[in-house]
């Protein structure tokens, strides 16, 4: 079932979920761009205050995959896709993108890390599009808050309305 988190309950699990899943990145970014946690729970709250909205995957009362969705007036952001470790392959993340694009009002762009080929192909096969360097570079400072490092090490992806 899908569902939108309530960060006053689902605060901690969103929390867990991001710092599990992501550890498939460990050794696979720069490693200047890891941290553990990844994602400590003081940017967590950051995200929120910044207007990114988190849904919720559930199956048998336990939360396997959260997504975020940040409105930027002229595009849709999707943001901080992650999938329990012990439930990956099992088309939750594919649930939350197709709901997240269909709550969307505006083209949707995505930015993931350029060595993160699992999830590149993972919104490829999504029908979404990888845009060009220039583009990318562009799109990353005008709708992310994100280091000049991590713009480097990035790629975006953007859906098929997207102009």
């Amino acid at each position: 079932m899908l569902t939108k988190c309530d960060i006053q309950n689902d605060f901690n699990t969103i929390h867990e979920i991001i710092n599990d899943a992501s550890i498939a990145y460990k050794g696979i970014i720069p490693a200047d761009r890891w941290k553990e946690p990844y994602m400590p729970e003081d940017e967590l709250k950051t995200q929120l205050d910044e207007g990114v909205e988190f849904w919720k995957y559930v199956e048998n009362n336990e939360v396997l995959g959260v997504m975020g969705i940040q409105n930027k007036g002229d595009v849709t952001l999707i943001r901080h896709a992650y999938v329990r470790t012990a439930a990956r392959q099992k088309g939750i993340g594919g649930k939350l993108l197709k709901h997240l694009i269909d709550v969307a009002k505006t083209p949707v762009l995505i930015g993931t890390w350029a060595d993160a080929t699992w999830a590149i192909s993972f919104y490829l096969k999504h029908g979404f599009r990888q845009v060009s360097e220039d583009e990318k570079n562009k799109l990353l400072r005008i709708y992310w808050s994100i280091p000049e490092r991590q713009v480097v090490t990035s790629v975006v992806l953007a859906s098929k309305d997207w102009e």
